[in-house]
């Protein structure tokens, strides 16, 4: 796959479908979309992705929004799924007070689009008043086919970013990975901790995660974790560690279940299966040694 960012003079040479939006979780509900893209691309069109290189509403709303995935995690995805190219656009002052109709032309003329797969509810240009129809409107006149996909829904809710951030936030592992159709996960390299894990017999891999990655709730998690493309099992911690210390940064910690090898400055991916309980501050060490192994209990419990 090929990845263009850092540039509004973005250019593809071959015909191309593409489809827009901000793909934040890559979740259940846009799986119809893909699936016109991979049609499409068996046609002889390249596949691209076209989406903004962080959130438009933290330029918009001057809101300061978490991601389900981080710009590495998507595009790790997105190429994992077949795509040909993912396009992430700076959301400049010039693209957020573009016309719908001029951000289709140039769509068009350097994305050489000839299919335009879109959600119902898709919206964009300046004060987003483009939408589905306005691409179905200008279809003729720069030559592309519009495709249209309604909403996936789970029970009577649609499947959306936001419906599976609720539930992540809730520490509603379960539903959000049922609303994701896979396990909600953690991109980070391994970093070196304060060896506390080690000291007390239960050593542990730590990452800090972007700050821009949502995490769920500070507590204790069952978790898989990939290293080089093999399977662990694990428990994971989320939060400040506030036993041995109150200034800690957030950060995601791991003890793998029989596993002792270094993997420090590895890249490492946890996936989260389920809760355990909150995050608590011990009255000693022991204490805190006397819990893990209770949390470790339960999890060869659960994978039993």
């Amino acid at each position: 796959m090929k990845y263009i960012q850092g540039t509004t003079d973005f250019y593809i040479e071959e015909n191309t479908v593409l489809s827009l939006g901000k793909f934040d979780g890559i979740h259940r509900g846009h799986e119809l979309l893909l699936e016109h893209l991979s049609a499409k691309k068996e046609t002889g069109l390249a596949a691209v992705i076209f989406t903004f290189d962080i959130p438009p509403r933290r330029n918009v709303a001057h809101v300061e929004a978490k991601v389900l995935t981080t710009n590495e995690e998507k595009k790790e995805m997105f190429e994992h799924l077949g795509m040909d190219y993912l396009v992430e656009c700076p959301f400049t002052e010039e693209i957020m007070h573009m016309e719908p109709e001029r951000f289709i032309e140039k769509l068009v003329r350097q994305l050489h689009a000839r299919c335009i797969v879109a959600g119902e509810d898709f919206r964009f240009g300046h004060n987003r008043a483009g939408d589905a129809q306005t691409l179905r409107d200008c279809a003729n006149r720069y030559g592309y086919e519009v495709i249209v996909v309604g909403k996936k829904k789970e029970g009577d809710r649609d499947i959306s970013s936001t419906y599976v951030r609720e539930e992540i936030e809730q520490g509603r592992i379960g539903m959000a990975n049922r609303l994701l159709g896979y396990r909600y996960f953690v991109t980070g390299l391994v970093e070196h901790g304060n060896q506390l894990g080690r000291r007390l017999g239960i050593p542990t891999i730590n990452q800090l995660p972007p700050q821009e990655k949502l995490l769920p709730p500070n507590g204790v998690y069952v978790t898989e974790v990939y290293i080089d493309e093999k399977r662990y099992r694990g428990i994971t911690n989320v939060g400040k560690k506030p036993t041995v210390g109150t200034d800690n940064p957030t950060g995601v910690e791991t003890h793998l279940l029989d596993f002792r090898e270094d993997v420090y400055d590895r890249m490492v991916t946890v996936e989260f299966l389920t809760r355990i309980r909150g995050e608590r501050k011990f009255p000693s060490v022991d204490a805190l040694r006397e819990q893990m192994m209770s949390d470790i209990a339960f999890a060869r419990a659960f994978f039993k």
